[in-house]
């Protein structure tokens, strides 16, 4: 098992898509830093999960009906702890200047909705940074899968799942992609499907998986790798 991601950054002691979740990332020794990109209403990718603002910031409402000045006043912090008050919702562009330096690969996934014009703004920004060699750009949505493809046909591609149904491998093969990332139960369920894509050279890496117990079953069932919450343990586990 090659890979240890941090789930939306070091997401276990720091706010989820923020700054100081991908600076702890980085510390902790992640190989890979996931995290989200939606497009506000002026057309600004910014670096938040959910399809609205109210879970994880001040805000309230639809991410693309906001503009990105309202987006970035709010408070993305306070939620998580008292500590971290006054955090602020990271643009796209602040997040590759964070991890632009050599270190982990990028694991960006863009949420739907998403327009071709959003998929080559985002992929754009990437490339002009140096960062395209090392970034996956993923989707649960296939539509969005196969905008990035057109977007940038260079671009590694990966195709997040809610199920691990056999479907998967087709659509995998269908889209190009690198790799398939389905819930940590499914791939338990079906270590001969982690094995059918690996046959193909398409990586599997779970989500989410915060069980240390499962961590030696998850390897021997040939995953490439884990998406976490837990970063540091699972580098300390892993070495």
């Amino acid at each position: 098992m090659r890979h240890r991601i941090a789930h939306r950054g070091y997401s276990a002691v720091a706010p989820e898509n923020t700054l100081p979740a991908f600076a702890a990332a980085v510390r902790a020794g992640a190989t890979h830093v996931e995290f989200d990109v939606r497009t506000t209403v002026d057309g600004v990718p910014v670096v938040i999960h959910d399809r609205t603002l109210d879970r994880t910031t001040t805000g309230e409402g639809h991410v693309w009906e906001a503009t990105a000045a309202e987006v970035l006043a709010l408070d993305a912090g306070s939620w998580f702890s008292p500590a971290y008050a006054g955090v602020r919702v990271p643009t796209l562009i602040e997040t590759l200047e964070l991890l632009a330096a050599p270190g982990p690969a990028l694991l960006l996934e863009i949420k739907p909705p998403a327009t071709l014009d959003q998929a080559k703004a985002i992929v754009e920004l990437v490339a002009e940074r140096g960062l395209l060699d090392r970034t996956i750009v993923q989707s649960f949505d296939p539509d969005v899968v196969a905008l990035a493809g057109q977007a940038a046909p260079d671009v590694r591609r990966g195709l997040l799942r809610m199920s691990f149904e056999s479907d998967a491998v087709d659509l995998s093969r269908e889209l190009g992609v690198v790799c398939c990332n389905p819930p940590v139960d499914d791939v338990l369920a079906a270590p001969e499907r982690v094995a059918e894509l690996a046959a193909l050279g398409i990586e599997v890496m779970p989500w989410t998986a915060n069980d240390i117990d499962r961590w030696a079953a998850l390897a021997d069932a040939g995953v490439a790798g884990l998406i976490t919450d837990r970063l540091g343990e699972l580098t300390g586990w892993a070495s």
